[in-house]
């Protein structure tokens, strides 16, 4: 059940959010599909993508030009005017993305790969290099444009945006953002 930006989990409703699952914030022909690796405690808890405090999400968003204006989880339906969207490899809710298995993960590639045949985005936009590796077998893959695709959607990887990823400060990511956004607009003609 969504909340409203002023709820805070208690330990409780995070330990009972464990393995749930959110709503995708999804529609046909989106120009950039964001796919996180699987919602974390606290997205679980209120019902919101990146709802954890300290997930640079939304601030990469922003500061890349995505976005007018920084918005807040509960905001999130608003991405579908911009056409983005939001989606996970796997939807099984957990504290840390390490909890996963490898055979999750392939799954939830297999999974994705059927949304995206779908729905259609220009882009799929996958945050998290270990994900996007072992979702779709790819060892060697780095941050950026892959030369693969699925159906007519372009595929890039960017860091995980978790405060947990100390390798990248805000606008790091924005840097990486905006690389990704400059490509979207390149395809769709704006």
């Amino acid at each position: 059940m969504a909340r409203s930006a002023a709820y805070r989990p208690t330990p409780a409703d995070l330990a009972a959010a464990a393995g749930t699952t959110i709503p995708d914030v999804l529609a046909p022909g989106l120009r950039v599909l964001f796919c996180g690796i699987n919602p974390g405690l606290w997205s679980g808890a209120t019902g919101f993508h990146f709802a954890r405090p300290g997930n640079r999400f939304w601030p990469a968003l922003f500061h890349s030009g995505f976005t007018p204006r920084q918005f807040r989880p509960d905001e999130e339906d608003q991405l579908l005017e911009l056409g983005l969207g939001i989606t996970n490899v796997v939807a099984r809710t957990t504290a840390k993305a390490d909890e996963l298995t490898g055979q999750e993960l392939r799954d939830g590639g297999r999974i994705l790969d059927e949304r995206v045949q779908r729905y259609r985005p220009r882009i799929l936009a996958v945050l998290g290099l270990g994900a996007y590796r072992t979702a779709f077998g790819r060892p060697r893959t780095t941050v950026g444009r892959q030369p693969d695709v699925l159906g007519d959607t372009a595929i890039w990887v960017l860091p995980n945006p978790s405060g947990l990823n100390a390798h990248y400060t805000v606008d790091a990511l924005a840097d990486e953002f905006r690389t990704l956004r400059r490509e979207a607009e390149r395809l769709s003609g704006r």
